[in-house]
């Protein structure tokens, strides 16, 4: 019994701590993200170490595109022509990313945004944690990149 108010008690602290995410929130979304780990519905979860491509958002007044794109060693990223159309909805205390291809349509809930860190739920119940990322620069003996 004690357990089973214990995990209740967490469960509620967990939901009463949730995010509200705001519309000025969103222009953290732009910038290049590199996912750290997926969790599953049933809590297990997999970490990535060194990815080779990054998601790049561009979103201006709730619209905009997610990219996939590859760094490189000389700070520059690789990318192609393929894109997602993002477009951000608000409904009620919930905040989510539709996304739009010429083959497919889904969306994810925001779950939490800083800075630095981006969490994003599927509607299979997988979240998705990124990190901001940047410029990888190996080559010039640390030179800044733009």
């Amino acid at each position: 019994m004690k357990k089973s108010f214990i995990i209740l008690f967490v469960s509620v602290l967990m939901i009463s701590c949730k995010q509200e995410i705001k519309s000025e929130d969103i222009a953290k979304l732009n910038g290049y993200w590199e996912i750290e780990k997926v969790v599953f519905e049933k809590g297990e979860e997999k970490n990535y170490g060194m990815n080779e491509s990054f998601d790049y958002f561009e979103i201006k007044n709730n619209k905009g595109l997610r990219k996939k794109v590859m760094p490189q060693f000389d700070g520059t990223f690789l990318t192609s022509d393929s894109f997602e159309n993002v477009t951000v909805r608000f409904d009620g205390e919930k905040t989510f990313l539709d996304y739009k291809t010429a083959y497919a349509k889904w969306s994810e809930e925001i779950i939490a945004i800083s800075d630095k860190e981006f969490v994003a739920k599927n509607k299979e119940n997988k979240e998705y944690h990124y990190k901001k990322a940047g410029p990888i620069n190996l080559l010039k003996d640390g030179e800044k990149t733009k």
